[in-house]
């Protein structure tokens, strides 16, 4: 059994559809981000970060005690490994995956992840940071475009490097992108969505409270500013 500490975003989507993929039972433990849910204690104890998602493999394959997985690039992989599932076994697919798994976590989540803040959460006036982040999170489609207009997946094969960058396709419309000139890209997207996995994994995380995610502009009170991204959420990381 492996519990799944989420929110209902595409961040979170990402581990419930290797799990779904792979068969691994689950558990969900749902967290409201704009209450604090995850600047606790309690859940610091499994994400030093206090980020979601996270995991806790209560049967690890060594045998002891319950043991706790934060960072989605690192549960994804470690999911791989505990599976042998969805990462190539061969030398060069399984570079091509760590390389396009690196890309999503280096380049793809932050800069989209950013764009998403300066143009839905920020103050008005961001004008270079709005400018900034949705300029560069529409060249990494283009990226992803040129990749694969030579391959049905980023490493050949499906992967843990294309359950990590689906995601954030499905929130393009909130930043004002889309996919209208990218064909490659917009057929991988189809195939993945398609995957019987995938719409499992939809259903069991983005439906419940997705609303409160997937506001074109949100307008946030004092208290869930600063449980998302001021005082409170700073505070949790600071205290022993």
């Amino acid at each position: 059994m492996i519990d799944l500490h989420y929110v209902a975003t595409g961040n979170n989507l990402k581990i419930a559809i290797m799990l779904e993929e792979t068969g691994l039972e689950y558990r969900l433990v749902r967290y409201e981000m704009f209450r604090g849910d995850h600047l606790t204690p309690e859940f610091r104890r499994i994400n030093p970060n206090c980020k979601l998602p996270a995991i806790v493999d209560r049967a690890p394959a060594d045998g002891g005690d319950p043991f706790a997985v934060f960072e989605s690039g690192a549960i994804l992989t470690y999911l791989a490994e505990k599976s042998g599932r969805f990462i190539p076994e061969d030398p060069r697919g399984r570079s091509l995956c760590q390389q396009w798994l690196a890309w999503q976590i280096a380049g793809l989540g932050p800069m989209h992840g950013q764009a998403h803040h300066f143009i839905r959460y920020a103050p008005e006036g961001q004008h270079y940071a709005v400018a900034r982040y949705r300029s560069e999170a529409e060249r990494l489609l283009h990226v992803m475009e040129y990749r694969l207009a030579g391959a049905d997946y980023l490493a050949g094969e499906y992967s843990i490097a294309d359950m990590a960058c689906f995601p954030w396709l499905g929130g393009l419309s909130l930043i004002g992108l889309t996919l209208d000139a990218l064909p490659h890209l917009a057929a991988w997207h189809d195939r993945i969505a398609a995957r019987p996995a995938v719409q499992a994994a939809r259903q069991a995380i983005m439906d419940e409270n997705r609303a409160l995610y997937a506001r074109a502009k949100a307008e946030l009170t004092p208290e869930q500013w600063s449980a998302m991204f001021g005082d409170r959420m700073h505070r949790a990381s600071r205290t022993l």
